[in-house]
């Protein structure tokens, strides 16, 4: 007798906890921004024939950089992942010779991009 009393109650427990991992919604997660946050004035900065160096100033490391196109960089953003207000940006950044030859992703490309800074 002793013994189904304790399997009851096991039982109990265990289906208790099964239903409570269910409203994982419940539980609450802390926001963590997670890459390269970009505003538009940053990507204003860009102007065709830039140097490395000179991106890396205005924007900072590249989150991820192409292991097998070394002139492709990408920067990437998310907030509230799996969230109603989830947001995401990503930014991709091509050189040709060293220098920048174009960018595209969610920013819009900046209306001087085609006039190379003074040498």
């Amino acid at each position: 007798m002793q013994s189904l009393k304790t399997f009851s109650l096991w039982f109990i427990v265990a289906l208790t906890l099964s239903a409570t991992a269910g409203c994982s919604s419940w539980v609450y997660r802390i926001n963590i921004p997670q890459g390269n946050f970009l505003e538009q004035t940053d990507v204003d900065k860009l102007r065709i024939n830039m140097t490395r160096e000179q991106v890396l100033y205005v924007l900072g490391k590249p989150v991820a950089e192409d292991a097998f196109d070394k002139n492709t960089w990408h920067y990437l953003y998310s907030f509230n992942l799996g969230r109603d207000n989830e947001q995401r940006k990503s930014l991709t950044i091509n050189f040709a010779n060293e220098k920048l030859v174009s960018l595209s992703g969610d920013y819009e490309q900046p209306a001087e991009f085609n006039t190379p800074l003074e040498q």
